[in-house]
């Protein structure tokens, strides 16, 4: 999400079965010049349509509704890899503790006055301002003699070779380093390294294609100027399908 020092910034969508409570958030909202735009949606299933175009910022969501509960809404958010902040609607407080414990940024309740609307969307860009900048760990390697530094970002799969690991990385070229498959498995995890084998590892950015070849499961990364076709093993097969796909949404 951008950030609020710019105005406007904020892209924002209001879920809400209500038509009424719906057109006076966004009559509201689109008064605030930290709003960039504003998009409506009158049922969980047509707010996930707008929110898979992934150009959201902030969600305003109404806690119950008829099918998606704005709650199952945010849960599904949460799966999202860079999910949208949130505020919930509600008429009721029953929902709170609940809310806060999904990262809610706001808790508005019915009906909502328009003070109270800004000073949520102020939260909200508080909440941008103060994330940390997301971070590409640099990898001491030698070469030659000389040490130098890769990204681990540029890591396109990792090649276990006993109690070292082989780095390889898009642009061609590997590296070698002190350090068990395991470990940096464990520790690369949140950083979207994924294990597909016991002596692989790759980056789940990289992967340019899924091939299944006799009901076996293959990816294909890039390193130089070749993509690099390595097996997945079965029981790391759906594992890897489930990340790939959220990491899609």
């Amino acid at each position: 999400m951008i950030g609020c020092m710019s105005s406007p910034a904020l892209r924002t969508l209001v879920v809400d079965d209500e038509q009424p409570v719906l057109d006076e958030l966004v009559w509201m909202l689109g008064r605030d010049d930290r709003i960039a735009s504003v998009r409506a949606a009158r049922s969980g299933a047509e707010a996930l349509r707008v929110l898979d175009e992934g150009d959201i910022d902030l969600v305003f969501l109404d806690v119950v509704m008829p099918g998606l509960s704005g709650l199952e809404i945010a849960r599904l958010l949460g799966r999202f890899r860079t999910p949208p902040r949130i505020v919930f609607v509600t008429a009721h407080d029953a929902h709170a503790v609940e809310a806060f414990e999904m990262n809610a940024v706001d808790y508005l309740l019915k009906p909502v006055r328009e003070e109270r609307l800004r000073e949520s969307v102020r939260r909200a860009c508080a909440d941008v301002e103060v994330a940390p900048a997301p971070t590409d760990d640099r990898i001491a390697v030698e070469l030659g003699g000389v040490t130098r530094f890769v990204t681990r970002g540029s890591v396109s799969y990792v090649e276990a070779q006993g109690d070292y690991v082989r780095l390889h990385v898009v642009e061609g070229g590997s590296h070698l380093i002190r350090t068990p498959l395991t470990t940096l498995a464990d520790d690369w995890a949140d950083a979207g390294f994924a294990r597909v084998h016991r002596s692989h590892v790759v980056n789940l950015l990289h992967v340019r294609e899924l091939r299944v070849q006799g009901g076996r499961l293959s990816v294909l990364v890039p390193a130089g100027d070749e993509l690099v076709e390595i097996q997945v093993a079965r029981r790391h097969a759906r594992a890897l399908r489930e990340l790939i796909h959220e990491r899609a949404l």
